[in-house]
């Protein structure tokens, strides 16, 4: 592998708290040295960059086996890269689903030949993700998954769920939830408030995501199974949340860029691209997710990228899928809200997109430091751009961001001590 130096970036790991311009010396895919006057035979100019360990994604959606024509891992992959992610960890909500070793190892193996980012597999809680019978969660652990969820289709069965974290506090794997109380949701397309009755659609309401992440948590002190809380949307989710920590629980949770962005008066009428679960949520909800990042009710932001082709998802409101992409946004959507915003700093953004996704799924990623693994997330937090859909790098082109200016945002993305995307500059 070659030698690199990365010149004169502001080197930031919150894993060590060193925040300072400084060269990283990078050599056979592991940092070698970060210092002063370091020198290799190729150089790439940081100055005026934020050099950082390379960013994790705990929370996309590949598509992979099964569903091609919205994504794969390979261009899910592509997407990541130039999000300026060097590691994602994709749901099992595919076809077949993730639920057994098999499956389990195809991802890795497809990942490792086509994906020019680390992908890390969570294994589904129930066979099929039907919600009734545990998966193979011993099989899928010695195969490679970093965790278990059925995401998208959350186990409504409350003694299943038990058994899941039982299950999986013996094998030493968080439980992911997707805290939706299908009974209350059913039928809804949007947040249940004042903008749902205006537009004339089905409400979901804060309350379906309440009662689930209330349950959970109960059960998680009966386990003492390490538990997280999916894309958390809802006032008082978090400060459930926040509760269940100052007691000392093994509880955590993720939060969406679009979900501190936007709410549901944002919603352009009728535009499927608005469309996603959770639901955008009122302004007051938008307020609380944002103060619990921080305070530290919430630990992680992560994307949900969830991509549909046009097909798909260009029908009516009513009948399109939920979700939307989220790779190539999230630096940009964070930097502008939070930290440019001075809700938080920028050292804890970067440790929401590093250590912390790190100490929740045990990755053995997340730091920037002499014998680490070359992952290191390059990124400006002032660039001006815009974000333009029909330029990215994932198969499917769902965002409400399309169009969007920008201040700061990835420049460059390496894994494994190589460039895998560049901004050409």
């Amino acid at each position: 592998m070659s030698r690199i130096v990365l010149k004169n970036g502001r080197v930031m790991d919150p894993a060590s708290g060193h925040d300072g311009v400084a060269d990283v010396l990078i050599a056979d895919g592991k940092i070698a040295a970060i210092g002063a006057n370091l020198e290799a035979p190729e150089a790439f100019d940081a100055t005026g960059l934020i050099v950082a360990p390379g960013f994790i994604d705990m929370h996309v959606h590949l598509r992979e086996p099964g569903f091609e024509h919205s994504e794969t891992i390979e261009t899910g992959g592509r997407a990541a890269a130039a999000g300026g992610f060097t590691s994602v960890c994709c749901m099992p909500n595919t076809n077949p689903v993730n639920d057994s070793a098999v499956v389990t190892t195809y991802i890795i193996e497809r990942a490792r030949r086509v994906s020019p980012v680390n992908v890390y597999p969570i294994g589904a809680i129930t066979k099929g993700s039907a919600g009734e019978e545990l998966a193979a969660i011993g099989a899928m652990k010695q195969a490679g998954i970093v965790a278990i969820s059925d995401d998208g289709r959350p186990v409504m069965n409350a003694r299943v769920m038990r058994r899941a974290m039982e299950t999986a506090k013996s094998f030493g794997l968080p439980v992911i939830n997707h805290c939706e109380d299908l009974n209350l949701s059913a039928g809804g397309d949007m947040h249940e408030g004042f903008e749902s009755v205006k537009l004339g659609l089905r409400g979901i309401p804060a309350c379906s995501e309440d009662v689930m992440v209330a349950r959970d948590i109960l059960l998680a002190e009966v386990t003492g199974a390490r538990y997280h809380v999916a894309h958390i949307s809802a006032r008082h989710s978090v400060e459930m949340v926040r509760f269940a920590k100052a007691r000392g629980l093994p509880v955590t949770s993720e939060v969406c860029p679009h979900h501190f962005t936007l709410c549901d008066s944002d919603i352009v009428p009728y535009d499927s691209n608005f469309k996603m679960k959770p639901p955008l949520r009122s302004c007051f909800d938008v307020q609380a997710v944002t103060e619990g990042l921080a305070t530290g009710a919430i630990d992680v932001i992560a994307t949900d990228h969830a991509p549909h082709p046009g097909s798909e998802k260009m029908q009516e409101f009513e009948r399109c899928p939920f979700g939307i992409n989220g790779l190539e946004t999230a630096i940009g959507l964070s930097l502008e809200q939070l930290v440019h915003t001075g809700r938080i700093s920028l050292m804890t953004m970067i440790a929401m997109f590093t250590i912390k996704p790190n100490a929740v799924l045990n990755l053995g990623k997340g730091r920037l430091a002499a014998g680490e693994t070359a992952d290191v997330t390059l990124f400006d937090t002032d660039r001006a751009w815009n974000y333009d859909l029909n330029k990215s790098q994932s198969k499917s082109r769902n965002s409400p961001f399309h169009g969007r200016p920008f201040r700061g945002g990835q420049v460059a993305t390496i894994v494994n001590g190589e460039f895998v995307w560049r901004l050409d500059r």
